[in-house]
């Protein structure tokens, strides 16, 4: 399996960082290798002193598909949940002033966080969804996936056209605003909905 993320899919986002607002989603692969497997710790690792979380709305999927036309794209899931992108935020910084790719940042080990799945038909619109992350009870990001500059249909459609998807692929649809560092001894609860899907020890 494969996990593939958008970056820049929040209009906040883009000015918390400073970013410029892309034309079209932008695109990187975390490998099954950054999967943090269920009940584990995320242990922070040696290469970077700046790690922050990054929850997203992520969606599972259940078909093979390519070159998806988006009023189909319903079609080739049947879960979501919240993940968590952990980047190494120093070291992506340098990559990007050196105009490399951001995989050091974002796919290492264990990088990924995956919540517990929720069937999509128990939602009435997932494009309508509130969701936040805690960080040590408080809140620390907070948003609608009605805010996503890219739906979900259309970020389905448009990575279809360049990665085929295969049953057990994962995607995760971009990060709102808030993001920030976490240190050893913080405890990340993501909530969905008004549903718990997550919650990990940082180390």
């Amino acid at each position: 399996m494969k996990i593939i993320c958008v970056g820049r899919n929040y209009p906040d986002h883009i000015e918390e960082l400073q970013n410029n607002k892309p034309s079209k989603p932008v695109l990187f692969i975390k490998p099954d290798s950054a999967v943090l497997q269920r009940k584990s710790q995320f242990v922070i690792p040696h290469f970077t002193n700046h790690i922050h979380y990054e929850v997203e709305l992520a969606i599972g999927f259940n078909a093979l598909g390519k070159h998806i036309q988006p009023q189909f794209a319903c079609k080739y899931f049947n879960r979501v949940t919240l993940g968590i992108d952990f980047t190494a935020r120093d070291l992506q910084n340098q990559l990007k002033k050196q105009g490399l790719p951001w995989e050091k940042a974002k796919g290492f080990d264990r990088s990924a966080l995956i919540g517990k799945w929720i069937e999509k038909k128990e939602f009435e619109n997932i494009q309508n969804l509130e969701f936040c992350l805690l960080k040590n009870d408080k809140i620390v990001q907070q948003a609608n996936t009605s805010k996503m500059i890219w739906t979900i249909d259309q970020l389905i459609s448009y990575v279809s056209s360049y990665f085929t998807i295969k049953i057990g692929d994962v995607l995760f649809t971009g990060t709102p605003k808030g993001v920030g560092p976490v240190v050893s001894g913080d405890i990340l609860v993501g909530v969905l909905a008004c549903r718990e899907v997550f919650k990990v020890h940082v180390k």
